[in-house]
């Protein structure tokens, strides 16, 4: 290799690694707007284990709904809207305004519950 290209290469070593270096909790908070604790803490409150395998939330081994690992990383949510923040608080609130036949029920999600769960699951990529 060329020096300047050992010079690019670990330039962009450094610029990603800097990248990396901001807390992945921190960036979910501000892309959701929620708490990433609070959220762990409202997925256990309204019962989410109890159908879902949730990385992170003892007891979340339930195999009713699809498990959410890399549930942040994903283009849609519940196969039928785009996978946004807002969509995701949304849906979370009232699965069947966005899929009729989902089983997952409404469970009476508050907006700042739903959406520190939101900020809890875009951990999860």
């Amino acid at each position: 290799m060329t020096a300047r290209l050992l010079i690019a290469v670990a330039t962009l070593a450094a610029a990603v690694a800097c990248t990396a270096c901001a807390p992945h909790d921190t960036m979910a908070q501000q892309i959701a707007g929620g708490d990433v604790a609070r959220g762990r803490v409202a997925i256990r409150q309204y019962g989410c284990q109890t159908c879902h395998v949730i990385p992170g939330v003892t007891g979340a081994d339930a195999l009713t709904g699809p498990p959410l690992n890399g549930i942040g990383g994903r283009v849609y949510l519940g196969g039928v809207v785009t996978n946004t923040p807002d969509n995701m608080a949304a849906f979370l609130r009232d699965p069947k305004a966005f899929e009729p036949l989902t089983a997952m029920p409404a469970l009476g999600l508050s907006e700042q519950d739903a959406r520190d769960i939101t900020a809890y699951l875009y951990t999860l990529n």
